[in-house]
């Protein structure tokens, strides 16, 4: 795969992000602006929850879905509290939900919690709302731990893995990438896969495409399947596509 067909295949997969403590509506409109491009629409727009109705107006007719994160960014929060989050981002219009993992408590050893979180995600999405559980790999750290709470997940028919908040010192990684994307594939359901965190190059995502495609081969990429959540990269991978560098 060249770096042009790479960046302009990475683009419909992108899940453009802002999640800054700072973030205002305008600063929400330039991202919604930013994700519709001349060389396709972005997969996603993912901001606060109180963005949403604002992202959902802009991005009227684009085909670009909004999402959003819950149970964020340290993963704390009862699941109750977690419940009403996704509620409230769900009455906000939001097509995903990004949920982060409760990593402590599995870490811990209490996987009673972590399965009734699991269960209480998918049953609040159901089937009309994307769910997508952040492992927080950074955090998780031993491959072994990551790969359990891999198959933890799939088995509770979460929609993707998603590496990390991005609000750690180690998010996405090739080799942890490697290791869910091969947990995946030996699984008997259909999930997918988002990279997340740290991603800021052309020559980043690339990466991740080539591992997803020697995995799970090349029909499996689509934004159905693969996400790439990223604040930043969007423009390295336009600046790609019109250089061919």
């Amino acid at each position: 795969m060249d770096d042009v067909t790479a960046a302009k295949l990475a683009i419909k997969l992108l899940d453009l992000t802002s999640l800054n403590k700072d973030d205002t509506e305008s600063k929400i409109e330039a991202l919604c602006k930013k994700a519709v491009t001349p060389y396709g629409n972005v997969a996603a727009v993912c901001v606060y929850p109180r963005f949403i109705p604002f992202a959902i107006d802009y991005l009227k007719g684009t085909g670009v879905k909004t999402a959003t994160v819950v149970n964020f960014p340290e993963g704390k929060m009862s699941i109750e509290e977690t419940r009403k989050e996704i509620q409230k981002a769900i009455n906000f219009g939001s097509d995903e939900i990004d949920a982060v993992f409760p990593y402590q408590k599995f870490m811990a050893g209490d996987f009673s919690f972590c399965k009734d979180f699991l269960k209480m995600v998918t049953e609040e999405c159901g089937k009309k709302h994307v769910s997508k559980i952040i492992l927080e790999t950074g955090e998780l750290k031993k491959l072994s731990l990551i790969i359990e709470a891999s198959k933890m997940c799939i088995n509770f028919e979460i929609d993707f893995l998603k590496t990390s908040t991005g609000k750690t010192e180690v998010s996405a990684t090739p080799e942890v990438a490697n290791a869910i994307l091969e947990t995946i594939s030996t699984g008997k359901k259909a999930v997918g896969f988002k990279a997340s965190g740290g991603i800021k190059t052309a020559y980043d995502v690339k990466k991740y495409l080539i591992l997803a495609n020697s995995i799970m081969g090349s029909r499996w990429i689509s934004p159905k399947n693969l996400r790439i959540g990223a604040s930043s990269v969007l423009d390295d991978l336009i600046k790609t596509i019109e250089t061919g560098v």
